[in-house]
């Protein structure tokens, strides 16, 4: 039972609004690292857990009111300059909305917040001079915090040891007889090492709890909520009424035609009122998709936190830029495209961009910079994740995938540079020498180009030694509305994705050649395997198929076998979540009320044999060897 019953919505509405606070708390806390000295980062900082501490005293969530308390007071003694701005400092902030973030996830499943971290907790105390009164004697004194610098670290680490010492056994054991004056802490322990110690964490782990080895999506439920402008809904409201007042007329000219009125006044105020009506459901239709549509900074705002910790455990120097915050992109795609940026954000951070010292001897700044940045291109919207570092070598790729038993070495020979780039996105590649927390399972990779595909979307990767990597995804604006190419076998159609689809070419018998036994065209000096969309359904092959679709899918090009075409169409998907035939995305109603199929070419290729294709005399009978009425030029998409 939820221990916040009566009080849901309220709980709700708190959650909604404290994770977007503590989100920009945690982005203006990366900026307040940079830039220690502004005192307007400090106060933004100061509201934000001021509101969200407000908002758990209401809820009687004790727990989370002690933890934001506490940093509250630590980012006060900041603002009056009685503690400096130090990465060590950062850390113990960090550490703090990493609990507060721990608090929220179980509000969200209607618990009460257990306590918050003991070391964390005496971490916040100690950085403040809380704890100096329990502290184990260390130099002969207390630990003190002197206004414009920061605590002593060494004694730090001690006072935590002592507070901890009940509940820690190795604090335990560091709290050996020493003589006065003594430290119990090497003077050699680095202020990062004693805040590890202390907190029992890794620096480089996830602070968000949301990274693909720990999603909170698995623990809770998808959010489901939207924020709407209220000018769009203003919008909405307009334009359903004028489709209203356009019905009535519709309805009385009805009225007229079946009373006999059928002059050409009346059919022309007919037509007019039909262009109306079709022109305002459009606006209508683009309105509605436009309330689903949510800027990208919501999602981006998580991932300088999480670049900050991974190159602070690695020890390197990156600042993640952020460009197109602005940029707006379908709700119902932002919680998918998460884990693949957080995949990428990793990479570049721990695979891409070189160490200090590395970058001083290859003449580059000390200071590396990760780009993530999002733009509308047309009817697609584009992410990039850009990094300054060493680039790919292809030759070193191949040579790893062979090692591997990825490729064939006459695989490895006929790719050019770009499909080098892309063997990283094939399952167990990786080029990490051992497995670490952050990489070396060559998973990450094919999880991104999954999760993408699964959008609609592709990703390319565009690389050079010395300069830097870019990865590209494209995405289409929305997944509500889905262009696509009405395919026909016989008098059935069938939907497929037009962003796949290059371009519809005419079969000639005479064209097709058997090459490995397999059915193939060349088009353009490119040898293509052709596929019969009968043979990917399991259907008995009728006629000899006329044209074909050349289609394209990441690395994999064919040509789509089909008996004829009826056009594009803008699909509005209607999904089959209780019974989904394998092969099958979901289905959409034509214009004429005809439902038809939209495939899903990517699991029909897996289905029809890895793309083995057919051998010619399946597809060409030799009664049939014959010139077929060609287009009169290609259709390209």
């Amino acid at each position: 039972m939820s221990d916040f019953a009566g009080m849901e919505d309220l709980l709700q509405d708190f959650l909604t609004e404290a994770e977007d606070l503590l989100s920009g708390v945690d982005n203006k806390l990366v900026d307040l690292e940079r830039s220690p000295d502004d005192r307007g980062l400090l106060n933004d900082i100061f509201r934000g857990f001021h509101t969200i501490k407000g908002g758990a005293g209401f809820l009687n969530a004790n727990e989370l009111v002690t933890l934001c308390h506490l940093t509250e007071s630590l980012f006060d003694k900041l603002r009056n300059g009685e503690l400096a701005v130090t990465t060590e400092i950062m850390d113990v902030i960090l550490a703090a909305t990493a609990g507060v973030r721990d608090m929220f996830n179980q509000l969200s499943q209607g618990l009460m917040p257990s306590p918050a971290d003991s070391d964390v907790i005496a971490l916040l105390k100690a950085v403040q001079g809380e704890a100096a009164a329990t502290a184990v004697p260390v130099a002969s004194k207390p630990l003190q915090a002197v206004a414009g610098n920061a605590p002593d670290w060494n004694a730090l680490h001690a006072a935590v040891s002592g507070a901890t010492s009940q509940a820690s056994p190795s604090a335990a054991q560091a709290e050996a007889p020493s003589s006065p004056g003594t430290s119990i802490v090497p003077a050699a322990h680095d202020a990062d090492a004693i805040v590890k110690s202390a907190l029992g964490r890794r620096a480089s782990d996830n602070p968000a709890g949301s990274g693909p080895t720990g999603r909170r999506a698995e623990e809770r439920q998808r959010d489901t909520s939207i924020r709407v402008d209220t000018a769009r809904l203003d919008q909405v409201l307009n334009l359903s009424g004028e489709i209203g007042l356009t019905k009535n007329r519709l309805n009385a000219l009805r009225s007229d035609i079946l009373n006999g009125r059928n002059d050409t006044e009346t059919l022309h105020a007919l037509d007019v009122a039909v262009s109306q009506l079709d022109l305002l459901v459009s606006d209508l239709q683009n309105a509605v998709m436009k309330t689903r549509m949510q800027p990208i900074g919501r999602l981006f705002q998580k991932y300088p936190r999480i670049a900050r910790d991974l190159a602070r455990g690695l020890g390197k120097d990156v600042e993640l830029v952020l460009i197109g915050e602005e940029t707006e992109i379908d709700k119902t795609m932002i919680e998918d495209l998460s884990d693949p940026i957080i995949h990428l954000i990793r990479n570049a951070v721990d695979h891409g961009v070189e160490s200090a010292e590395e970058r001083r001897m290859s003449g580059k700044p000390e200071k590396s910079d990760v780009r993530l940045e999002a733009r509308q291109e047309g009817d697609h919207i584009v992410i990039l994740v850009a990094d300054d570092g060493h680039g790919m070598n292809a030759e070193k790729l191949r040579a790893k995938a062979i090692e591997k038993g990825l490729i064939s070495s006459e695989e490895a020979n006929t790719m050019d540079e770009r499909q080098s780039f892309n063997l990283v996105f094939l399952p167990g590649f990786s080029l990490a020498s051992r497995v670490s927390d952050v990489s070396g399972r060559g998973v990450g990779m094919d999880v991104v180009r999954t999760n993408i595909q699964k959008l609609n979307g592709s990703i390319d990767i565009h690389s050079v030694q010395g300069k830097g990597t870019t990865f590209i995804i494209s995405l289409p604006l929305t997944l509500a509305i889905l262009p696509v190419l009405l395919v026909k076998l016989g008098d059935q159609p069938f939907a497929v994705p037009l962003s796949m689809v290059r371009e519809i070419l005419p079969i000639h018998p005479d064209e097709v050649k058997e090459v490995a036994g397999r059915a193939t065209m060349v088009v353009r000096g490119e040898v293509l395997p052709i596929l019969p969309l009968s043979k990917m359904l399991g259907w008995e092959q009728g006629n000899t198929p006329e044209y074909g679709v050349l289609m394209q899918m990441a690395e994999l090009s064919y040509i789509l076998a089909i008996d004829s075409f009826a056009g594009r169409e803008d699909a509005v998907i209607k999904s089959l979540d209780d019974f989904r035939p394998k092969g099958v995305a979901g289905v959409t109603t034509l214009s004429n009320g005809q439902i038809v199929l939209i495939l899903d070419m990517k699991e029909l290729i897996g289905t029809a044999g890895e793309q083995r294709g057919v051998p010619r005399a399946m597809l060409i009978k030799p009664s049939e060897e014959k010139a077929r009425p060609a287009l009169k030029a290609p259709v390209e998409a």
